[in-house]
């Protein structure tokens, strides 16, 4: 084969491999900015286990804005300072009501996991859920693109739902029978 005809051949599978590439690299040029909150109604325990799961450099940013100063969630030089930040953080960004009252969770601590903080928290001595509103504004303040995720789960019925930002609020109505198993979860707002 004529070597020109062969380079031609290959300088056009090239631009045809750098064109498909081309929407990945924007795609990845462009920060995805994303929070997963997780709450579990617990029956035994009459508890609701939560879960906030949020990237550290995002958290940390947010966090030294707010107390003008250094924070290191990943490797904190005191764990109970940083500890007490995000609890007092995520109290006043995410507001959850449940049956129409308003409730009030315990920070129990946080893991770091690769790249990102996974928070605790429980609400304890609640009763049977039927509707859950909720307001989630973790980190609108400072991510103008940044989205939150709720994932709610009561007698194994899992829902889930999405706000971006500027939207906050959320609701979940969960129907119950008299044995706790969940009948026909409704689902988002």
């Amino acid at each position: 084969m004529n070597l020109t005809i062969l380079n031609s051949i290959r300088q056009k599978i090239n631009l045809k491999f750098l064109w498909l590439l081309v929407p990945f690299l924007f795609v990845f040029a462009h920060p995805f900015y994303v929070s997963v909150t997780s709450l579990k109604y617990n029956y035994d325990q009459k508890s609701i286990e939560i879960t906030c799961k949020m990237f550290a450099n995002d958290i940390e940013d947010a966090l030294k804005k707010i107390n003008t100063t250094s924070v290191d969630v990943l490797n904190p030089p005191n764990k109970k300072v940083v500890e007490d930040m995000l609890s007092e953080y995520i109290k006043k960004r995410l507001i959850i009501n449940m049956n129409g009252k308003a409730l009030t969770f315990n920070f129990i601590g946080y893991e770091k996991d690769e790249d990102y903080i996974v928070s605790f928290l429980e609400i304890t001595g609640v009763e049977e859920p039927k509707t859950f509103n909720i307001e989630n504004k973790l980190l609108y303040e400072f991510l103008k693109t940044q989205s939150n995720i709720v994932n709610l789960e009561v007698s194994g019925k899992k829902q889930s739902s999405k706000v971006t930002n500027p939207e906050t609020k959320m609701k979940f109505s969960v129907s119950v029978d008299k044995k706790g198993a969940a009948k026909k979860p409704a689902g988002k707002k």
